[in-house]
């Protein structure tokens, strides 16, 4: 009699133990762990052009045609098939500017051999910043034109990318001769040129935050 109590002790012990283990798993089993798909409308409104404010449709970043500091024609083709960080600054800037392009240095050097992560910076001050501008700051910061493109171009065609393809900046425009942009916002891009993630690129605990998620997104094309 003891020993069928004592069997009957065990099984009500291993099936709690059983219990807990599954409400334990489950959540993890439950959680989806890819990044988000950012669509216009899911983004503060502030940060997207009224024109396309409130697209459900999936978004990705519209062609272009700009030139890095070697003087290469750059084009959307250019970030095809590659997990990539946008942002846009000025060389001159004083102010928000070093503190990004740093940020953005000691992620080029992580990345530095690493063909899946590329890094792309477009000047909001294009008058200015030419490609000879653009080769200079980039020789400054001992920048690797393959894995870190600094852009430069048409003002218009520059600020229309920030405003309604990256969801980037909040003020709006036509970019304009009097227009102006300024940001700190990094931007996680997909191998698809989707929108997966938004970070203060001054800050360096925003910055370890995208490098967690640049690996959770590179999870999905193993």
């Amino acid at each position: 009699m003891a020993s069928k109590t004592g069997d009957k002790n065990r099984l009500l012990v291993f099936a709690a133990i059983m219990a807990i283990g599954v409400l334990a798993v489950y959540p993890m089993m439950k959680k989806d762990p890819r990044l988000k798909i950012y669509k216009p409308s899911d983004v503060n409104p502030k940060l997207v052009d009224e024109s396309v404010r409130t697209n459900e449709l999936e978004h990705s970043i519209a062609e272009f045609e700009l030139y890095n500091q070697d003087g290469d024609t750059i084009s959307l083709g250019d970030v095809d098939g590659k997990i990539y960080v946008a942002d846009f600054f000025f060389t001159t800037c004083g102010n928000i500017c070093p503190k990004m392009t740093t940020q953005m240095k000691i992620l080029h050097d992580f990345y530095l051999s690493d063909e899946d992560v590329m890094f792309v910076s477009h000047t909001v001050y294009p008058e200015i910043d030419s490609v000879k501008v653009l080769k200079a700051y980039a020789e400054k910061y001992q920048i690797n034109s393959d894995k870190w493109i600094m852009l430069t171009g048409a003002k218009e065609e520059i600020y229309s990318l920030a405003r309604k393809s990256y969801f980037a900046v909040l003020t709006e425009g036509d970019g304009g001769e009097r227009d102006f942009i300024h940001t700190e916002n990094f931007v996680l891009m997909d191998k698809n040129q989707r929108i997966r993630g938004y970070y203060d690129g001054t800050l360096p605990e925003d910055m370890e935050r995208l490098k967690n998620d640049i690996e959770i997104l590179r999870l999905e094309y193993l």
